[in-house]
């Protein structure tokens, strides 16, 4: 993928943006619903994504960025925002951690695309480092989920199914 870098920079901070807000509105959801523990991990997501949105805005600088429709973002969907499967108020800590991984491997996959694809040096350059700052977003996540249980019932096996009342 061809980006000019204040394109590329304007993908970027969507990017970062639309994740922190999906993260925030989960953590929110998962609060309501008394579920605290999914609640923290997607908080912490809110941060990480945050951190990575103010840190690239830092790079911006001076730079102009195109205000671009958002049919105009070459993406079919902001990486890191993933599907509707976050939303299940039951979903356990393991699942939300899975979730979040796949959320952060589109973001790097997104920007390796981008570090490929361009013919600008200053654009692959930052393109590879945000890859790179993904991969270590990648390998908390997996350190995480390696420290969490894994639920019983795997979320992909049944995701809609409600545990009776007893």
């Amino acid at each position: 993928m061809d980006l000019a870098l204040p394109e590329f920079l304007a993908h970027a901070v969507a990017l970062e943006d639309e994740a922190a807000e999906r993260y925030l509105e989960l953590a929110d959801m998962m609060e309501a619903h008394r579920n605290d523990a999914v609640s923290s991990v997607f908080r912490s997501m809110n941060r990480f994504s945050q951190m990575h949105c103010d840190s690239i805005k830092l790079r911006v600088g001076s730079i102009e960025l195109p205000k671009l429709k958002s049919w105009e973002y070459r993406w079919s969907s902001p990486p890191e925002v993933g599907g509707e499967e976050g939303f299940d108020y039951m979903i356990e800590p393991y699942n939300a951690l899975k979730y979040a991984r796949a959320n952060e491997v589109r973001a790097m996959q997104f920007y390796r695309s981008v570090a490929e694809g361009s013919t600008n040096e200053g654009v692959r350059r930052l393109a590879g480092e945000f890859a790179h700052e993904e991969a270590e977003h990648v390998a908390a996540l997996d350190k995480w989920i390696e420290l969490t249980p894994r639920p019983s019932t795997t979320w992909e096996d049944d995701p809609g199914t409600i545990p009776p009342v007893v």
